[in-house]
């Protein structure tokens, strides 16, 4: 494997696990308590087999959304028009569970590609405007529907449910 590519596999693969020790310390927290886990559908049952979020103890996890529209269909207009509404329905879920975006503690972004990072994150900024900005990690990654980013959240409820 030539020098340049290893170099490259060894930073991808020490940032996934950097980016996965806060959720990691969440999900420790979480198996401390003796919470039951709230399963959160705010439009009804799935017709998929995951819950758009699962609340346990004080902490809320949306699972990886995509700027899709209500009919399921992706939203046209690039990075920055999937970008705003995949962040619409993270918002949409979180009210759901009754908290906002300010109470978001981590997010993981995936990208088709990282080249697009500076539009998606200009998108992204405005949606925590009060300068709180939660703890985040970026993958490339090969997205479903053709998507150019995917995203996946953790909040932290104002009190256990």
């Amino acid at each position: 494997m030539p020098s340049a590519l290893q170099s490259t596999l060894r930073r991808s693969l020490s940032l996934a696990f950097l980016a996965a020790l806060p959720l990691a310390s969440a999900c420790r927290a979480v198996a401390h308590t003796s919470a039951e886990p709230q399963f959160i559908h705010p439009d009804g049952p799935p017709a998929n087999p995951f819950s758009p979020a699962v609340r346990v103890g004080s902490i809320i996890f949306v699972s990886g959304t995509l700027g899709t529209k209500l009919d399921g269909t992706l939203v046209p207009g690039g990075i920055q028009a999937e970008t705003r509404q995949l962040l619409e329905n993270i918002k949409g879920t979180l009210g759901a569970a009754g908290v906002g975006m300010d109470r978001v503690v981590k997010c993981t972004v995936f990208l088709a590609d990282l080249k697009e990072w500076p539009a998606m994150n200009e998108v992204y900024r405005s949606y925590f405007s009060n300068g709180n900005f939660p703890a985040r990690a970026a993958v490339q990654a090969t997205l479903l529907m053709g998507a150019r980013v995917e995203m996946e959240c953790a909040a932290a409820a104002k009190s256990p449910a």
